[in-house]
């Protein structure tokens, strides 16, 4: 069965929980992504920040995004998922987790990112169907 390996985008980059949301804001501008993933000063996730994320909670709440620091938007523990693991538990995850978007991890160390374009590109239409289903009910 395909795994998260096969078919997630590899060199994904993190922003460093200190840095603020306007320098990630143009890191995800110059790679051409919707989503980093924070990492900490000990190399551990933290979270995910997403474009969404820098125009709802920052911009739309009238905050300054060069004071705003990337950690201070990592929610909770980061939903990740396995190198090795397949593409059923992908699609578990992100319709239990309602994510679009999965980091991947070998070990402690990110390897790579798993986004529902990815998804819909490696599996059979009837399964991202019903990811899309999951992913947009409440």
């Amino acid at each position: 069965m395909t795994t998260a390996r096969e078919i997630m985008t590899e060199g994904a980059e993190c922003v460093g929980a200190q840095e603020s949301v306007l320098d990630a804001a143009r890191k995800m501008t110059r790679m051409g992504v919707g989503a980093l993933p924070i990492c900490g000063t000990d190399d551990k996730l933290k979270g995910v920040l997403t474009d969404r994320d820098v125009v709802v909670k920052v911009l739309g709440a009238g905050k300054d995004p060069s004071a705003v620091k990337a950690g201070e938007l990592a929610q909770g523990e980061a939903v990740t998922i396995g190198a090795d693991d397949d593409a059923g538990e992908i699609l578990r995850t992100m319709g239990s987790h309602k994510v679009r978007r999965l980091p991947v991890i070998d070990g402690h160390r990110l390897v790579g990112m798993v986004a529902l374009a990815d998804v819909a590109r490696a599996l059979p239409d009837r399964q991202v169907g019903d990811l899309l289903e999951a992913l947009s009910t409440d």
